[in-house]
């Protein structure tokens, strides 16, 4: 397992979560963490409109590479850790390390409307 494959791999989990392809997402996720897909399924923004790898570090036992996932109201950073597991490159952890909330649609409808019937000073 080398860093470009793992790189290959990351992307296509993203591509999959923007796509809204939960199947094609957890691929490559291990036993254990599908056992508990609903706990890895809570850390991401749903709907996720972009997805892109942070960054990929090579570890003692594998790699750690990091997610940013931008949905609608928020934008959230994971780390996921890959391992080699029957020839190929697994999830075998996932681990929430940032959110941050996006600021809505500003509404300017409200403010329009205060002032077309005012009387100019």
């Amino acid at each position: 397992m080398d860093e470009p494959t793992v790189r290959e791999h990351a992307q296509a989990l993203c591509d999959a979560l923007v796509a809204g392809n939960v199947e094609l997402a957890i691929a490559d996720f291990s036993k254990e963490l599908r056992q508990n897909l609903g706990e890895v399924v809570s850390l991401l923004p749903l709907p996720s409109i972009e997805a892109a790898i942070d960054s990929v570090e090579h570890g003692s036992s594998g790699f750690v590479v990091v997610l940013r996932l931008l949905g609608e109201t928020d934008e959230v950073m994971l780390q996921t850790r890959w391992k080699d597991r029957d020839d190929r490159p697994t999830v075998v952890e996932v681990s929430h390390l940032s959110q941050t909330a996006l600021a809505g649609p500003v509404d300017d409808s409200d403010a329009e409307g205060a002032t077309e019937g005012a009387e100019p000073s």
